[in-house]
């Protein structure tokens, strides 16, 4: 199906006959999303949902990988929404993969509670009153806890994963404390856990983390990994939706 691009927007090829709308003037998807993509084990017949989706991507590689066929994104920023759900309506999957304007801290008013189950997100990695502010709004909220903060994640993801109900989280190692925190208090139990590194002499640019509801403690740490330039789409390197690709 085709789908009019709109200025400054490009067609990206990112595998198995599937392409994504980007547009470099808000932001572009990176390995940090391609990895949670690959790091995300989910099954057909399960039901998933991409907090922060941004372009769409990881609904799309995970349909790709796993042909899951009940999958949302759920989006704050309207223009970004609306580029993500005309890449869905490009590869024909509207039946598949449901793209939602909307704040998911409140997430209830789009789902029921203890309905999914599995939830992805590739959120902001920066506190809102740390860092270089990118005065672009589009990039700033990809980028910074404006919108939403790692508590609120993990507390909607809570509140919509049903018993044994999968996160799937990227994030920044320095912020562990805080996101192992926030898991137990939401009953979300670290189960999987991996860091990835820019070069393997260097420490770990990013962490790869699966939390499981409801489950009993007991926390894998698999071996670290290197992040390179992926091969879905070209994706740029480590940073992602939250640099300026």
């Amino acid at each position: 199906m085709r789908i009019e691009l709109k200025p400054d927007e490009r067609l990206e090829n990112i595998g198995n006959d599937l392409k994504v709308i980007q547009n470099p003037a808000w932001f572009c998807y990176g390995t940090d999303a391609v990895m949670l993509a690959q790091f995300a084990a989910v099954k057909p017949g399960e039901k998933l949902v991409d907090f922060c989706t941004g372009t769409g991507i990881i609904p799309l590689l995970l349909f790709s990988r796993s042909k899951c066929m009940d999958m949302a994104g759920l989006e704050i920023q309207v223009a970004v929404a609306d580029m993500a759900r005309r890449s869905v309506k490009w590869n024909g999957l509207e039946s598949n993969i449901k793209i939602i304007d909307g704040d998911l801290r409140e997430s209830k008013r789009y789902f029921a509670a203890e309905s999914v189950d599995v939830i992805t997100c590739n959120p902001p990695y920066m506190c809102n009153t740390t860092g270089k502010q990118n005065t672009n709004d589009s990039k700033t909220i990809a980028r910074h806890e404006v919108c939403c903060t790692i508590k609120d994640v993990i507390q909607n993801a809570g509140y919509l994963l049903r018993t044994g109900g999968r996160f799937y989280l990227v994030h920044r190692p320095e912020r562990l404390a805080d996101i192992f925190y926030w898991m137990r208090y939401y009953r979300l139990e670290p189960k999987r856990l991996q860091f990835v590194h820019s070069k393997l002499e260097q420490p770990p640019s990013l962490v790869l983390l699966e939390g499981q509801k409801g489950r009993k403690s007991g926390l894998i740490v698999h071996g670290p990994i290197l992040a390179k330039s992926v091969g879905a789409g070209g994706a740029k390197e480590i940073g992602g939706e939250n640099d300026d690709g």
